[in-house]
C-alpha cells in the first residue's frame, strides 16, 4: 500500500513538473517572440527616423547650396555692375563736367534750344539757369535774345540747378533737364554694356 501511494505521489509530481516545464517553455517562447517583435519594431522605427533625418539633411543641404550659389551670383553681378559703373564714370564724368564748365558751349546750346523752341511760334518758354552763373549769363542772354525775351521767353535762376539748364513751358507743366548729371547718366547707360564686355569678356 505504501509503495503504491508513493508511486502515485511520484507520478502526480512528475506530471505536474512536466506540465510546469511545458507552461514555462510556452511562456519563455512567447516572451522571446514578443521581445524579438519589440526589438524589430524599435529597429524599424530607428531606421525610419534615421532615413527621415537623412532626407531632411539632404533637402536642407540642397536648399543652402542653392541659396549660397544664388547669393554668390548676385554678389558677383553686383560687383561687376559697380566696377562697370566706376570705370564708366571715370571715363565720362570728367569730360562732361569739363564741357559744362565751358561758358561758350552752355551759351550756344541754350540759344539753340530757345530758337528751336520758338520756331514753332511758341514764346511760352521758361529757361532756368544756375544761380551761381547769374552774373555771367544774365547780361549775355538779355543782349543776345532781347527780341525773344520781349516776346515772352523767360529767364530764371535757381540754386537747385548746379550746372547746365532746365527748360519748359512757363506754366511748369513739364521740364526738360540738360544738366551735367543728365548727360552723365545718359552716357553711363550707353557705355556700360560695352564696358562690361571689355572688362569681363561677356556680352550684356
Amino acid at each position: 500500500m505504501q509503495t503504491k501511494l508513493q508511486e502515485l505521489t511520484e507520478k502526480i509530481y512528475n506530471e505536474g513538473l512536466e506540465k510546469a516545464r511545458k507552461d514555462a517553455d510556452v511562456l519563455i517562447k512567447e516572451a522571446k517572440e514578443k521581445a524579438a517583435s519589440i526589438e524589430k519594431d524599435a529597429r524599424d522605427k530607428a531606421d525610419s527616423i534615421i532615413s527621415e533625418a537623412e532626407e531632411k539633411a539632404d533637402t536642407l543641404k540642397n536648399h543652402v547650396d542653392s541659396e549660397l550659389k544664388m547669393s554668390i551670383n548676385q554678389s558677383v553681378d553686383a560687383l561687376k555692375q559697380d566696377l562697370s559703373s566706376l570705370v564708366t564714370m571715370k571715363a565720362v564724368k570728367p569730360a562732361v563736367e569739363e564741357l559744362f564748365k565751358n561758358e561758350d558751349f552752355l551759351k550756344q546750346i541754350i540759344t539753340t534750344v530757345i530758337k528751336g523752341w520758338i520756331e514753332k511760334d511758341d514764346f511760352d518758354i521758361k529757361v532756368v539757369l544756375p544761380e551761381k552763373d547769374r552774373n555771367k549769363l544774365e547780361t549775355y542772354f538779355k543782349n543776345q535774345l532781347a527780341d525773344e525775351l520781349n516776346k515772352g521767353v523767360e529767364l530764371d535762376f535757381s540754386g537747385n540747378v548746379k550746372s547746365g539748364f532746365k527748360v519748359g513751358p512757363s506754366d511748369g507743366s513739364y521740364v526738360l533737364s540738360f544738366t551735367d548729371q543728365d548727360f552723365i547718366n545718359y552716357f553711363k547707360g550707353y557705355l556700360r554694356p560695352k564696358t562690361s564686355e571689355l572688362l569681363f569678356e561677356e556680352k550684356k
